[in-house]
């Protein structure tokens, strides 16, 4: 399981609350918390909501036919240059109580065939490389550019010594920022379909964690090996 996978499959690990903590050294808790839930909700509301429309099918037949639907999603997410949405259906797709289930080969492989594009392997090259050559609208991995925000955060300093200012370290946050900024020069080109937003629910439908498990355990017991496909 890759470090942003990891981040994001846990409801208290996620990303943008690991970049709270730094926040929270120079800002109040209540401007944090506003600035990473900002980033952090959608994707969540995304992950969480597929996996419960996937456990609350009784027949095996509906679940496959829910997986086959996120699927068909996930390639016009990446049409559209979605990779935030893109990612957060993966992940529900390929998080453990989902992925412990039965599932048809041609499913399973290509769930790996959409993996190797957030491959973490390399700083996850196969995903920047594709960013880099995406032209705009596109909706980057919201995620990943917190943790690129992070890590040059952490691992430099503000001052060099004797007290002078770190350029270096701003230059790296600009450069961060400044290749996320040219996908706000174009925007998507929807018209808004309140009868269509409506069926979602302000995805305030889902079921919980432990939920989700028991569904899981109860289609398949622990300790159950998979079927051959």
């Amino acid at each position: 399981m890759n470090f942003v996978y990891q981040l994001l499959r846990s409801g208290d690990l996620t990303m943008a609350k690991a970049l709270r903590v730094k926040i929270l050294e120079k800002h109040a808790a209540k401007a944090a918390q506003q600035i990473t839930t900002t980033y952090d909700q959608p994707i969540q509301s995304i992950y969480t909501r597929a996996r419960s429309r996937i456990l609350e099918q009784a027949d095996a037949k509906d679940r496959e036919k829910y997986v086959i639907k996120f699927i068909k999603i996930m390639k016009h997410l990446r049409k559209m240059n979605n990779f935030n949405s893109y990612l957060a259906l993966l992940s529900a797709l390929d998080s453990a109580p989902i992925r412990r289930l039965e599932w048809q080969k041609h499913i399973t492989e290509g769930l790996k065939e959409y993996c190797a594009l957030i491959d973490s392997s390399s700083s996850f090259r196969a995903y920047r490389q594709a960013l880099a050559e995406t032209q705009p609208p596109c909706i980057p991995y919201i995620g990943l550019v917190l943790q690129d925000l992070t890590f040059v955060h952490i691992g430099n300093s503000d001052f060099l010594s004797e007290g002078i200012i770190n350029f270096s370290k701003r230059w790296q946050q600009f450069n961060i920022v400044e290749n996320m900024k040219r996908f706000q020069k174009a925007t998507y080109n929807f018209k808004e379909h309140e009868k269509i937003i409506a069926l979602f629910n302000n995805f305030d439908n889902f079921l919980c964690e432990e939920t989700m498990w028991q569904i899981s355990e109860n289609i398949k017991p622990r300790g159950q090996s998979k079927k051959p496909n």
